[in-house]
Parts: C-alpha cells; sequence; structure tokens
C-alpha cells in the first residue's frame, strides 16, 4: 500500500562495497585462497505504484536498490493491475539492483516477497483470469484499494458470523471475501475459469517456486482464515507447510461463496505456514533464469507489504546500557506500535495475549511476528490524500516548478512556506498556524477505529484565497488531520488492553519531518525511526533469510538486523499539548456532525 512517497531509490547506497581479496595477496609461493562470496539477502516488495528490490548484507545495511513502475487501470471504485506486468517490473529491479551494487546472482543466498493485498486470479495453467469489466485478461488484480464491493461487505457482515470478531467485528471492502463475493455476481464466466485466487504477494512465492502454500499473514488478515487453528498443532522452530484447518467452512456457505470449500479449498490455500518458511525447493530453474539468480535459492513464505514493514522496523529500538531479561524484553516489544506510512498508513502492534478490539482488525495470529498476536488499525488514504490535496490546488503546479528548480521536493518546500509564516505572524509555533482550519482525513472512508467506509472527508475554514500560502496551510492541516487519527486509533487500543507508549515509523511519509513531529507532538508519544530507510524491503529479505536456515526465526533476524536511527520526541511545551488538545476535539466532532448530517439527510429521502 505504499505510493510515490517511498518509491525515491537508492541505487547508491552501497554500504558495504565489494572486498576483492586480489589488492591484499602477498608475494608468496603458496597458493592463494579463492576469493569470498558475499552472502547477500534479497527483498522484493511490490506496492501499489511500483515494484522494488533491495539487498542486505548480513548487518541489515542496504547494499543497493532499484524499483520498476507498475500499471495501475482506474475507473471509478474500480482499481486494477496484472499479474504479467509486475513480475516483469519484478524481474527488472532485481536484475537493475544487483548490477548497480555490482553483486552476481550466486551472491544471492535468500529470497523474500512482500506485497500489498490485492486480489489476484489466475486458472489452472497459471494464467490470468479478467477480474475487469473491461474483459481484459491482463487485468488479473482487483487492486487493495479497491471499493467496488462495499455492498458485498456489508452483507458479509451482517451474516454476525463469529469469524468476524478476529477482524474487528466486521469485513472491510479492501479484504478478499467481499471481491470474491464481487466476482461471482458480477464475473461469473472469470468466476468459473478461476482455478486459484491468492493474495499478491502469495501469488509471487508461488511463481517463484511453484509451491502453492499460502502465507498465515495473507491467509488470516485478509481472508478470514483463523491462524490460531495451529496454535497447539506446532511452532515456528518446526516450520513446515501445514494443512489449512482454520478455514470456516460454514462462513463461506452462509455468506454464499460455499464453492470454495470443494477440494479441499484448493482454490484458496490448502496449506499455509509461518512467515519465513522455507518453499518447496527454492526458486525454479525458469523463475531464477527470469531473475538473474540461482535455482534452488531458498525463498520464504511471504507477508503483505505493511507487515514486513512491521518486521523491518519492530526491533529498531536504541541499545540500552542495562540488558533486559527476557521477560521485559517481551512486555517492551508489545507497547511498540509500527506505523507504516505510505499511500495508506497502517498501524500494528503485537503482544502475547489476544486482544478483540471493536472497529480495529484482528487480533491475528502469527499475521506478522509469528506465536504472536497482531492487532492492525490503519488509515486508507495518507500519503495518497497529501498527494490529492497538494496536486488539485490551483496553486500547485507553480509550487512545484520552484521546487523541481531546487531539487527539492514540494513538501520540504510547503514546510519552508510554513517556517516563513510563522515567523511572519509571531506563531509560537508552526502548528498554530491551523486554529481555524481543520480537516477530517476519511476522503476513502474510515478503516479504523471507526470501521466506517463510506466516511467522507471534511475541511473546515475554506476561504478564497488561493496563495501558496494557503495551500501550506491546508497541507498542514491535513498532517494533522491524519496524526489525530492515529491518536484516535492509538487511544482506542490502549482503551481495550494495550499499553502502547512508543511509535516507529518507516516508509515514504517519514522522509518528511514536519508529518513525524507533528506525529509526535499529536500523540505524545517518541517516535523511533530506522537506521534503513527501506523497511519494508528489508522485512521481505529477512523472510529469506529465515528460509535459508541463517536465523533460526524471524525475530531472531528482527533482533540482529533491525537497527535503530533518529528518534523524535514529542514537544515539551504545555501549550502545543493544549493546542492539539483542543483540535483533536474538534478532529473528532467533524465526524459526529457527518453523522448527524446523514441522519438528516436519510430522513429528508425517506
Amino acid at each position: 500500500m505504499f505510493g510515490a512517497h517511498q518509491r525515491a531509490d537508492k541505487t547508491s547506497s552501497f554500504l558495504e562495497p565489494h572486498r576483492s581479496i586480489s589488492s591484499a595477496i602477498e608475494m608468496t609461493t603458496a597458493a592463494s585462497p579463492p576469493p569470498r562470496r558475499r552472502s547477500v539477502s534479497l527483498g522484493v516488495d511490490v506496492g501499489t505504484g511500483s515494484a522494488r528490490a533491495g539487498l542486505f548484507d548480513n548487518d541489515g545495511r542496504l547494499l543497493g536498490s532499484s524499483s520498476s513502475q507498475i500499471q495501475i487501470w482506474k475507473d471509478g471504485d474500480c482499481a486494477e493491475q496484472s499479474s504479467t506486468d509486475i513480475w516483469l517490473a519484478i524481474c527488472t529491479a532485481v536484475k537493475a539492483a544487483c548490477s548497480l551494487a555490482n553483486i552476481s546472482g550466486e551472491e544471492v543466498t535468500s529470497l523474500g516477497f512482500a506485497a500489498t493485498c490485492s486480489l489476484v486470479a489466475v486458472d489452472y495453467d497459471g494464467e490470468p483470469v479478467t477480474v475487469s469489466w473491461s474483459g481484459d485478461t491482463r487485468r488479473n488484480i482487483i487492486l487493495w484499494m479497491d471499493h467496488r464491493a462495499v455492498n458485498q461487505a456489508e452483507r458479509i457482515n451482517s451474516s454476525k458470523s463469529p469469524v468476524l470478531e478476529y477482524c474487528g467485528g466486521a469485513v472491510s471492502p479492501e479484504m478478499q471475501p467481499p471481491k470474491l463475493l464481487w466476482v461471482k455476481e458480477n464475473l461469473p464466466e472469470s468466476w468459473s475459469m478461476a482455478s486459484r485466487w491468492m493474495d499478491l504477494s502469495d501469488w509471487l512465492s508461488y511463481r517463484a517456486t511453484g509451491d502453492d502454500t499460502r502465507s498465515l499473514c495473507t491467509t488470516v488478515c485478509k481472508w478470514t482464515y483463523l491462524g490460531h487453528a495451529h496454535m497447539q498443532q506446532t511452532n515456528e522452530n518446526d516450520s513446515r507447510d501445514m494443512e489449512a484447518l482454520g478455514w470456516d467452512d460454514d462462513f463461506w456457505e452462509k455468506i454464499g461463496l460455499g464453492d470454495l470449500v470443494d477440494g479441499h479449498h484448493s482454490k484458496i490455500g490448502r496449506s499455509v505456514a509461518f512467515p519465513g518458511h522455507a518453499l518447496g525447493s527454492g526458486l525454479t530453474p525458469e523463475a531464477a533464469k527470469e531473475l538473474g539468480l540461482v535455482a534452488g535459492t531458498p525463498v520464504g513464505t511471504s507477508l503483505i507489504d505493511a507487515h514486513a514493514g512491521g518486521v523491518g522496523v519492530m526491533e529498531s529500538v536504541p541499545v540500552s546500557v542495562d540488558s533486559e531479561s527476557k521477560e521485559v524484553d517481551e512486555e517492551a516489544i508489545s507497547r511498540r506500535m509500527v506505523l507504516v506510512c505510505g499511500t495508506s498508513t497502517c498501524h500494528m502492534v503485537i503482544s502475547k495475549t489476544k486482544l478483540f478490539i471493536p472497529g480495529v482488525w484482528g487480533p491475528y495470529w502469527s499475521a506478522m511476528v509469528p506465536q504472536y498476536w497482531l492487532t492492525e488499525g490503519g488509515q486508507s488514504a495518507t500519503g495518497a490524500l497529501l498527494d490529492y490535496i497538494v496536486e488539485n490546488h490551483v496553486a500547485s503546479p507553480h509550487l512545484a516548478n520552484r521546487a523541481a528548480s531546487r531539487s527539492i521536493s514540494i513538501f520540504e518546500l510547503l514546510n519552508e512556506i510554513l517556517e516563513s509564516a510563522r515567523e511572519e505572524l509571531g506563531s509560537p509555533f508552526v502548528a498554530a498556524l491551523t486554529n481555524d482550519i481543520h480537516v477530517l482525513p476519511d476522503f476513502h472512508g474510515n478503516r479504523s477505529p471507526i470501521a466506517d467506509p463510506i466516511s467522507k472527508g471534511m475541511i473546515c475554514g475554506l476561504t478564497l484565497d488561493t496563495s501558496e500560502k494557503q495551500l501550506a496551510l491546508l497541507y498542514l492541516a491535513t498532517v494533522q488531520g491524519i496524526a489525530y487519527g492515529t491518536r484516535h486509533i492509538v487511544e482506542h487500543c490502549n482503551a481495550q488492553g494495550h499499553k502502547i507508549d512508543t511509535l516507529l515509523a518507516c516508509g515514504g511519509l517519514t522522509k518528511n519531518s514536519l508529518f513525524i513531529q507533528e506525529h509526535a507532538d499529536i500523540t505524545g508519544c517518541p517516535i523511533i525511526l530506522p537506521r534503513e530507510n527501506e523497511s519494508v524491503l528489508l522485512g521481505a529479505a529477512i523472510l529469506g533469510a529465515v528460509a535459508s536456515k541463517k536465523y533460526s526465526t524471524v525475530r531472531e533476524a528482527m533482533r540482529a538486523l533491525n537497527a535503530a536511527g533518529q528518534v523524535v520526541y514529542p514537544s515539551k511545551d504545555i501549550k502545543v499539548r493544549r493546542y492539539h488538545d483542543a483540535k483533536y476535539r474538534v478532529f473528532r466532532g467533524l465526524y459526529e456532525q457527518q453523522l448527524s448530517h446523514r441522519s438528516m439527510m436519510r430522513e429528508a429521502l425517506s
């Protein structure tokens, strides 16, 4: 779920240059030892707009990365992609990353995939099956952000199935059951042709290895699979593909998709495994040739992209002088919430006990860190919303040209304009510039904690001003609205039993210092940024490293490869806190007003 904010390539970040021992050869008659090959872990991440590849050394440092754009077809609530296009983009990105980092395919010793939670349809031969009104066979993916299935989601939620307890009480139209039901009801020919329905990251690992084992991450988070059915059966150390015991057949029958139960759930997953489980015999010869790698290279069971970000950052905490005991450490990791900030933002926190939180997805067992329960909040439009607000303002083209002439981003320029405005107006702090402009950021519905897919965005305080300064204020108010949404999620989770006191953030939006500082000030939590910017790629690479047996568990690999960078602390100024408390009350009131308006209009039309 990541957009342009996160797609900046790191192709020059060769933090561990190739070491040749030839320069160290001494004049001796003894035979020289053969050159040692590096052991490099490869992570692949398919986001909303591009496929990226990143190469990491044994310390979790990025050696090099590359990206390749992928196509999106949008029409109203529908958003579609092509699995063929995505695989070609991955091959391009992997080869380019290896070339730029001067790394041979033989040096890549493992591979892991992460991707958006998009739905892929293929036939018995693995060929694309269209999911589009257009009938275009290339368009065989319903993108994660597609909202065509709102009606189907409402009907599924009215079933009151017990499985809904494990996704916050309701499925979202962004999950797979509503999308599957939409296809069955609207594209019957495609429904009959499809032999496999897969989450995108599962399809990638299947395309690479030929192994159809599904991840506990994708199936539990997006398909209503009950991962805790395996709690007593096995643990991560004996990782293997497990018979899919967690499907609730009654649920599928009740919502009109009973045919997916046929063949031991062959169309949606007969077997599942922990993230990082070694799939099949590694890369198939065909996939290895396409990627420029070696056949048999270990491939780990995949993760959704945001969850890979969680794996890539959750242990990125500053080293304490006093080593913690295991008990204290277990408690500490449960007080951390990871924000993966891109096109949308995901808010993830894990615990050893399951906590049912209305309006927040989960509890999901082993869906991110094996043998932990995951609670997952989210905002469906964050980076996408900031792009929308800026790009649709009349001052945007001129501002974009100014930014380009200085080789900085438009957001950096907006931040400068805000600081100038603060000095000019004598404002006590930048945030106070928006005292009379307020934004409810639900432009693509509210995922958490209200779980209202038809919620709309609201802006209060507009004037006829079309200046760059006015755009800067609207941009700041939007950043604040997004941060108030995060505060709402954190407070809601803590009220239901979590004890979140620290945030860790990754993704493209974290490159924006204003975005991070406003989140710290508004939530009151310190925010830890990782040493490596590309946390999603690192999380994907960790999956392969575990599959290669370099590490015995995902958590062990996280401890070895995660590393902290900058820590951003909330302001200690009581005026800042008082100001944000007031604006937060306005923020909460905007949604209440919307509900009131919705009710009045419904009554008027009844």
